[in-house]
């Protein structure tokens, strides 16, 4: 019934993630009311007129995040999406902010993260509607403007507005996320009267470019791959491919090419014998004759982010730097035997017809600083979407089967 309902408004739903993909909704300086920027204010603006179109009551926290309820109930479970998306960098086939639909797959910059998955749980919401299907308890979609960067609008909604016992977010993959390793940020300066250095566009993606010049000769420009910086073994990083020509013989960038050797992703050069850990030096610039970098580091379970922390700033205080900042958040886990999560993989396994299971991630989920909080979704085990790099992509089927699953988890957690 779900099914049939979702594959028979399938173009309407495409149509709307048209829509969306066509917001350049990337962070920007806040604009008098808008706190990171017109655009994801925009890409939220659109997502609440069509929830409210479609008969939900709807709220906007002074532009920072909105929602949508199924009605007056108080919410039991939230759906917590996000409308923002990463910088479209370069190498696309088409323009990122056009819809493109090829083969099956529907290509544009937030397609897979995570305003395909938006559009899932709306029409999720939409089919138990239509379809009159009692709810006893109450459900609200979330939908945020600021997870690529920090999820300080996430923060601000829970100054605001308390969350409901259960949360999901569609912001990682399936079966379960139930453990996600911590995170922490470095950014980190010194004075610099070198070659002018520009690497990288965000702190939590492998950087696929960095250009150098002097003086006395053109840029040198570095290419790399861009991956996420949960999973920096996908990529290939343009600033340690530079720094490992352009550092010898150069303190600062020498030190850097020995912390950050080309191709290693593990951290072994500066933390040793910890395992579990991914270390991606994603930032490099000079400004005003100094020299700007950040890092992005994920790390286990068993360990904190002071004992980490204090690692790396050392061995950068080591060869000359100033550290900025250095925070994060801790590992983050919820019990996969809570009734909540076994919920929830007993729907996957309804629905896909595989095994549900708990896993744990490098990538930190909209639900990191949630108690209680589970990734579900958006993406299938085995499955690459080419997220936060060029051709980002979801399947037409995997969006109508996200839209279901959240659907059928809706009414077992709510019904």
């Amino acid at each position: 019934m779900i099914r049939e309902y979702l594959e028979s408004h399938k173009e309407e739903m495409f149509s709307f993630l048209a829509e969306l993909v066509a917001v350049r909704s990337v962070q920007n300086e806040p604009n008098g009311q808008f706190p990171f920027g017109k655009k994801p204010a925009k890409a939220l603006e659109k997502m609440l007129k069509k929830c409210s179109e479609y008969g939900f009551i709807t709220e906007n926290i002074d532009w920072y995040a909105g929602s949508a309820d199924f009605d007056s109930t108080a919410p039991a479970l939230a759906i917590l999406s996000h409308l923002d998306v990463v910088p479209e960098g370069t190498g696309w086939s088409s323009d990122p902010f056009v819809l493109k639909r090829k083969d099956g797959k529907l290509i544009g910059r937030g397609t897979c993260d995570d305003k395909g998955p938006a559009v899932a749980s709306l029409f999720a919401l939409k089919a138990i509607k239509n379809l009159n299907i009692p709810l006893k308890k109450g459900v609200r979609l979330i939908f945020g403007t600021n997870e690529e960067n920090g999820s300080a609008d996430l923060i601000y909604y829970r100054q605001k507005r308390s969350l409901p016992p259960m949360v999901f977010t569609p912001d990682g993959e399936y079966p379960v996320i139930n453990g996600e390793k911590g995170m922490l940020r470095v950014y980190f300066s010194a004075d610099y009267n070198g070659a002018e250095i520009n690497g990288g566009e965000v702190i939590n993606a492998v950087p696929q470019n960095c250009s150098i010049a002097d003086g006395e000769r053109c840029a040198t420009l570095y290419s790399g791959k861009s991956a996420h910086a949960s999973t920096p073994e996908k990529g290939d990083n343009a600033i340690t491919k530079c720094l490992s020509v352009e550092g010898r013989g150069i303190s600062l960038l020498d030190g850097l090419a020995h912390l950050f050797p080309h191709g290693e992703w593990d951290g072994k050069s500066i933390f040793g014998d910890i395992s579990g850990i991914t270390c991606v030096l994603s930032l490099l610039n000079t400004r005003q004759n100094r020299l700007y970098g950040g890092i992005d580091i994920r790390f286990p379970l068993e360990r904190t982010k002071s004992e980490i922390g204090g690692i790396i700033c050392g061995k950068l205080r080591e060869i000359g730097f100033e550290i900025d900042s250095c925070d994060g958040s801790e590992p983050h886990y919820t019990d996969e035997n809570s009734e909540f999560v076994q919920a929830l993989l007993r729907v996957y396994e309804k629905v896909t017809g595989d095994k549900g299971r708990c896993i744990t991630i490098g990538g930190g989920t909209y639900v990191h600083d949630v108690e209680g909080g589970v990734a579900f979704g958006a993406t299938f085990p085995h499955e690459e979407n080419n997220m936060h790099s060029a051709d980002e992509f979801i399947t037409e089927e995997n969006l109508l089967k996200n839209a279901e699953i959240m659907a059928e988890a809706i009414i077992e957690l709510c019904g």
